[in-house]
């Protein structure tokens, strides 16, 4: 039910889901654990511990699951966990966690990850997400669903981006990016409103959107500060989900938000 090239190396300890195929010279490392339908492409290398889902697909020359790249580890047990349907494109490095992180990465489903992009150690990735090309989160970067990063960008630890975000190439972040926004760095990296078109191709409809905008009017256009900005949205925006859900990220970041 597997198709294994004989030219690849698969460890003795490694579980293998059903209709699974692995390439030449491809590795699949101690503890490892490939649902059904997994792909390998030749070179291709995933390290355990580490649990995929089904569906997976790893491109040539894709590193998932190697050490975290921290000077306080020391080779303890830690370990990578992968949802369904996820897709690995040539050279991306995704490591695992710390024990002071954690110790375990993980990615949701439905995820593509780029060429050359890097997922640190101790991230928690949600669900169909864009890893662009060399894009790159540093460790314990939480980055919720839908969201994108683009091409060349970075992430700095311990920062958060909200859901739907979107996050244009050679852009750096070092706050908490709110959900549903848009983030352009050419100069300084600040807000430029709501990421409407990567919302209405995810399905909101206009009335949905209209409320966030208009949140996102009152925290980067008018003159209040973000506290009052958020009274107002209370008063005005409270009938929207969404807009709550802006509000509670907002008041629960740590490093302060984008704007």
């Amino acid at each position: 039910m597997t198709d294994i090239d004989s030219r690849a190396v698969v460890s003795p300890s490694a579980r293998l889901g059903c209709k699974v195929k692995i390439g030449p010279h491809a590795v699949v490392g101690d503890e490892v654990e490939l649902g059904d339908g997994c792909i390998l492409d030749p070179h291709a290398i995933v390290k355990g511990p580490a649990r995929m889902g089904r569906d997976n697909h790893l491109h040539s020359f894709s590193s998932i699951g190697g050490d975290p790249q921290d000077l306080t580890y020391k080779g303890e047990r830690v370990s990578l966990e992968i949802g369904d349907a996820n897709v690995f494109h040539e050279f991306c490095t995704v490591n695992r966690g710390t024990l002071k992180g954690g110790a375990v990465t993980r990615l949701g489903s439905n995820n593509l990850i780029m060429a050359y992009a890097h997922i640190g150690h101790d991230c928690q990735v949600g669900s169909r997400t864009v890893f662009m090309n060399a894009a790159t989160l540093a460790g314990h970067v939480t980055f919720e669903d839908y969201a994108t990063l683009g091409a060349f960008s970075a992430v700095h630890q311990f920062c958060r981006v909200g859901a739907y975000a979107y996050i244009a190439g050679f852009t750096v972040i070092t706050q908490d990016v709110p959900p549903f926004s848009k983030v352009v760095a050419p100069r300084d990296t600040r807000c430029f409103g709501v990421n409407s078109i990567g919302l209405e191709r995810q399905g909101f409809t206009a009335e949905r959107i209209q409320p966030i905008e208009k949140a996102y009017r009152l925290l980067l256009r008018s003159k209040l500060n973000t506290t009052q900005a958020l009274e107002k949205m209370r008063g005005t925006l409270s009938h929207s989900e969404d807009v709550l859900s802006l509000i509670r990220f907002i008041e629960s970041a740590e490093r302060g938000v984008t704007k």
